[in-house]
């Protein structure tokens, strides 16, 4: 679904919607936006000034917190993978690994005594539990819980509050 477009001939766009002021918004030099000069607020009333500044805060606010459940959903979602990727693998090579080390250890004691083929057995299994470990710990550190464009975002509100472009120094 399009937007409407306000009909050829006309001077600008359609009325602003009930309860807002027609010029709310639009600066003296007739555009608006940050780092526009200030806003002409003669003959506007403080209250509805401080309804549209308390109403701009208020959508700016559901906005951030709206990127940040975005963001967490996204790293949940990673991390969720990477932890069913463990679980199938640790599940699957269990089986494989048990039959294994069963054949190793009957191999073994065909050669030497049963005890010792069990402990051998054994270290080869420590080394590798010891190398998944270190794979995974790896894999989990690539996940950022922190929702880093909201932060980046959320650290240019002060500026922009003040009327300064947040890449301006």
């Amino acid at each position: 679904m399009t937007a409407p477009t306000p009909p050829t001939g006309t001077a600008g766009a359609f009325p602003p919607p009930a309860g807002v002021h027609p010029d709310a918004g639009r600066h003296a030099s007739g555009t608006t936006g940050v780092g526009s000069p200030a806003p002409d607020v003669a003959g506007v009333p403080v209250g509805e000034l401080v309804g549209n500044v308390t109403r701009d805060l208020s959508t700016l606010m559901r906005q951030e917190l709206a990127l940040a459940q975005a963001e967490l959903k996204q790293e949940a979602t990673k991390t969720g993978k990477a932890a069913g990727a463990f679980s199938g693998a640790a599940l699957a090579g269990y089986f494989v690994l048990l039959f294994l080390s069963i054949a190793a250890w009957a191999g073994l004691s065909n050669v030497m005594d049963a005890g010792w083929a069990g402990l051998i057995v054994a270290a080869v299994w420590a080394v590798i539990a010891a190398v998944l470990y270190t794979t995974g710990r790896s894999k989990f550190r690539e996940v950022h819980p922190k929702p880093e464009r909201t932060v980046d975002t959320l650290s240019n509100v002060p500026d922009a509050l003040k009327g300064h472009r947040g890449d301006t120094p």
